[in-house]
């Protein structure tokens, strides 16, 4: 999997919030930042992503649901996602992710 940081930068809101599955919080720049320094991002990590649903909330905002599972632990997280439609491109606002049993 490749990240791209323009990529990143252009799906994230300036307002960007994330609840990490590690405990920890995270914003746009964090995130960038991240990117940038190629932090906690490799080639080598597999996931698999499961139950993926999207709900309707208002007219410019939907909330992504799923399942995610690292393959080099078996590691399951619940994530959940808000997007809203920002000058006609979808932009993610929130992001949280929970450890599952």
């Amino acid at each position: 999997m490749t990240y791209d940081y323009k990529e990143l930068k252009e799906h994230l809101s300036d307002e960007f919030l994330e609840f990490g599955s590690s405990g920890n919080i995270f914003n746009k720049e964090d995130q960038l930042e991240a990117i940038r320094n190629d932090k906690t991002v490799t080639d080598s990590i597999k996931y698999t992503v499961s139950d993926f649903t999207i709900k309707l909330i208002a007219s410019d905002v939907v909330l992504a649901t799923y399942r995610s599972l690292r393959h080099t632990d078996n590691r399951l997280v619940l994530r959940s996602s808000v997007w809203n439609r920002n000058q006609g491109k979808w932009q993610m606002l929130f992001h949280q992710g929970t450890f599952a049993k």
